[in-house]
């Protein structure tokens, strides 16, 4: 007779002879356990829970047990511990994940080749056992997506590669896509074993492709050339009813879509992955309006979670990374730029998801593509900040450094898009977080990268310059450190708050130069680059470069480079402007009171941000208007033209101030006029910047001596608090600042000592 103890219970299947009593009566014991009850349950029962979980895959591997299945209570256990293990998986953090991946995972390769085996030889397209298998390998992977290090298990590999070998890469995967290429799809489509292979295989690899080449027998490229085109057919095809989506369907487009954007992320790079399945722009485009369509479905946004546990959440977080990757690898942010749908329905998305790894991959893709303007523009600017440091600040306190299973180099990398924009610099210094992420530095490297980037911001390099032992940790990483990414950052935050800054030159250019030319450029846009280079180097214009002439700390050969170069070129693109080593460069070569050229590289692309500031008025030549040939006798033009007026802008303080430079125009103007009303916009610039009102120099850009009086007249006139809430608003919304009163008092003071000078014009006095 056996007990009712759970424990006398789970001893008792291993028997040769097992009652249905005993399997009802587990059954109903799991069926009483809530989320709450089920921790101590596991806690006080381990081993028995341990034992039950082994038995059920003997069940599954031995072929002799098979039998059993036409047990219906038997079915009702295996769904049972499937029910649990998801429970498990989602729910139950307070058990550690070595546990739980003891009991997930099966004891042996043995074990789980046995049941591909019985996979592949059964006949019954919808038999029982391949359905209860693939739950049992869907826990699987939902477990290693939500812990990916475990995909590292002998287990974990050895089931990667027998899926991709066997599965992925068959004949008979194929078919069951060429089935789902269909627009009109029959319900008998859907056999246990098609979702097999379309859901279950295709999820499982991508849980584990981040291993790559380590874990599978083909490369990504491979991959792409034997699913990309039908994949994208599939998504093109069904996206325009998803109103009309089966369970079923529903399923093989989630993971369908989930496995391609692993592959695009396959092994940490993307760029190889993108151009093999988009390519062309036109089909990259195609492709972004299609998911976002899906994106667009209101039914499945309110069927999101806050984790992946059932399709509509991982769809969508697929869908997600997807973009992510591609916005990363592809030169399509012009298209997310110039569409506002898409804008729309991605923050309409991010408002109302639970999940944060969603909300967080939207911001970190509106951060990457769109511009600094467009950025100020969104609703939720003024509390993207916010919501990434709140998520950083926890996950840096937790034991296991995640938010809700968010890594802290997952958030960094996310917010390392944003902080490219001045505004989010200016956010981060009035939150006063910089101290969170050099803290964070210590054990997570990516965070000097960030900081750097926040540092062209002037109040944070004040409170970097407060942290002595941070400045004291720079400096000895700037000796000692071998890494050449960190020491680069290192440098760089260095540079910007000019400590270990070497001598250099004044700005004036001595006969002595080295160089008639320096190209400032990002790497990513070598390739033209070169040829420019190649065709000065021909016409014997001394050219400097630094993918043959830069050695030892970048800065300081960067700064020599220009101080040693008559002229530089400024190869403008998205990357250019996003690089953190190009702004610095840019910053001082304006600084050195340089000739500057800038050149136009990427195509759709239009200065924006501190390159827009910069670059003011200045003509560039555009290599993406114009064939090479000709283009560049635009540029020689511009290069020999010795009467070319040359605009050389210059940071007042430091690297810049607030949220953006604060930069003195040097022109060829004449004498300061007397009279306000005669003063152009280049001189009230530089007369606000000479009486140190940096606030407003940024938000009066263009503004002439006769729109400063209307301005002066507004505010003394205009209701005082709707007034000053209307300039707070400007001032936020025009260069992420808060409204500073004491500058305000000063500009207006200086305007009426300038106005005994003016006279406005009668019909102005009353307007």
């Amino acid at each position: 007779m056996v007990g009712n103890s759970f424990d006398q219970l789970v001893i008792a299947l291993d028997a040769p002879h097992v009652s249905t009593d005993v399997i009802e009566r587990l059954i109903f014991i799991l069926a009483q356990k809530t989320n709450e009850s089920l921790l101590s349950f596991i806690n006080q029962s381990y081993q028995s829970v341990l034992f039950l979980e082994r038995c059920m895959w003997k069940f599954l591997s031995e072929e002799k047990q098979h039998q059993w299945l036409k047990n219906s209570s038997v079915v009702k256990l295996f769904y049972s511990i499937t029910s649990l293990n998801k429970t498990l998986i989602f729910n139950l953090d307070s058990i550690d994940t070595d546990s739980k991946a003891e009991l997930l995972f099966p004891a042996s390769n043995d074990q789980t080749d046995s049941i591909f085996k019985q996979i592949n030889d059964t006949t019954n397209d919808n038999d029982t056992f391949v359905a209860i298998a693939a739950l049992w390998f869907d826990n699987l992977a939902y477990f290693i997506v939500e812990n990916p290090f475990f995909n590292a298990l002998s287990t974990a590999k050895h089931l990667s590669r027998y899926i991709v070998h066997n599965y992925i890469t068959s004949e008979q995967y194929q078919v069951y896509l060429d089935q789902l290429s269909q627009p009109n799809l029959l319900k008998s489509i859907f056999t246990t074993k098609m979702l097999f292979h379309i859901r279950t295989c295709s999820f499982y690899v991508y849980s584990c492709v981040g291993l790559g080449a380590d874990a599978f027998p083909y490369t990504a490229t491979e991959l792409i050339r034997l699913i990309g085109p039908k994949y994208q057919q599939i998504v093109h095809i069904h996206c325009k009813n998803v109103a009309l989506w089966s369970k079923e369907l529903l399923s093989c487009m989630t993971h369908l879509i989930c496995f391609m954007s692993g592959i695009l992320w396959w092994d940490a790079t993307i760029g190889g992955q993108a151009n093999a399945i988009f390519s062309t722009e036109q089909i990259v485009c195609d492709h972004v309006e299609d998911l976002v369509r899906i994106v667009d479905h209101e039914p499945l946004q309110k069927l999101l979670k806050s984790d992946r546990s059932n399709d509509e959440t991982s769809l969508i977080d697929g869908i997600i990374d997807t973009l992510m990757a591609i916005v990363k690898a592809q030169n399509v942010n012009w298209y997310f730029r110039a569409n506002t749908h898409i804008q729309n329905t991605l923050l309409a998305l991010a408002e109302v998801s639970p999940f944060d790894q969603i909300c967080l991959c939207v911001y970190g893709i509106l951060g990457k593509a769109l511009t600094e303007e467009q950025m100020k523009g969104l609703k939720v600017c003024n509390t993207i900040s916010g919501f990434f440091f709140n998520m950083l600040e926890q996950a840096w306190n937790h034991p296991s450094k995640q938010y809700k299973r968010i890594p802290v180099d997952h958030l960094l990398d996310g917010f390392l898009n944003l902080c490219k924009h001045d505004f989010i610099q200016q956010r981060t210094a009035d939150m006063n977080k910089i101290g969170l992420l050099t803290d964070i530095t210590n054990e997570y490297p990516i965070a000097y990268e960030t900081v750097w980037a926040l540092s062209f911001n002037y109040q944070i390099q004040q409170q970097l310059r407060q942290n002595t032992p941070f400045i004291d940790k720079l400096k000895r990483l700037s000796n000692q450190t071998t890494d050449e990414q960190i020491r680069k950052a290192v440098d760089g935050i260095l540079w910007n708050l000019q400590i270990h800054q070497q001598s250099h030159p004044s700005t004036d250019i001595s006969s002595q130069n080295t160089f008639d030319i320096m190209i400032s450029y990002s790497h990513k846009d070598t390739s033209l680059c070169k040829q420019i280079y190649d065709e000065l180097t021909r016409r014997n214009y001394r050219v400097w470069i630094d993918f043959d002439q830069m050695h030892g700390n970048v800065m300081d050969a960067m700064a020599q480079a220009i101080d040693r170069s008559r002229t530089i070129i400024i190869c403008m693109s998205e990357e250019y402007r996003k690089s953190n080593f190009c702004r610095a460069e840019a910053h001082y070569a304006f600084q050195q009171q340089r000739h500057i050229v800038p050149v136009l590289l990427q195509k759709h692309y239009k200065p924006d941000g501190w390159l827009l500031f910069l670059i003011g008025q200045l003509l560039y030549v555009n290599f993406t208007k114009y064939e090479f040939d000709q283009a560049i006798e635009i540029l020689m033009k511009e290069l020999k033209d010795a009467k070319c007026v040359q605009v050389a802008v210059v940071p007042n303080c430091s690297i810049s101030s607030g949220g953006s430079a604060s930069l003195r125009v040097l022109s060829t103007e004449p004498a300061a006029p007397q009279n306000i009303l005669e003063w152009t916009s280049v001189y009230v610039h530089n007369w606000l910047i000479d009486h140190k009102l940096m606030q407003m120099s940024r938000l009066l850009v263009d503004h002439d001596g006769r729109s400063l009086l209307y301005f002066n007249r507004y505010i003394k006139n205009g209701a005082t608090k709707q007034t000053l809430k209307s300039l707070q608003e400007e001032c936020v919304r025009q260069i992420g600042e808060s409204l500073s009163l004491l500058e305000l008092a000063r500009l207006q003071s200086l305007i009426d000592r300038e106005k005994q000078f003016a006279r406005l014009p009668k019909s102005a006095k009353h307007n």
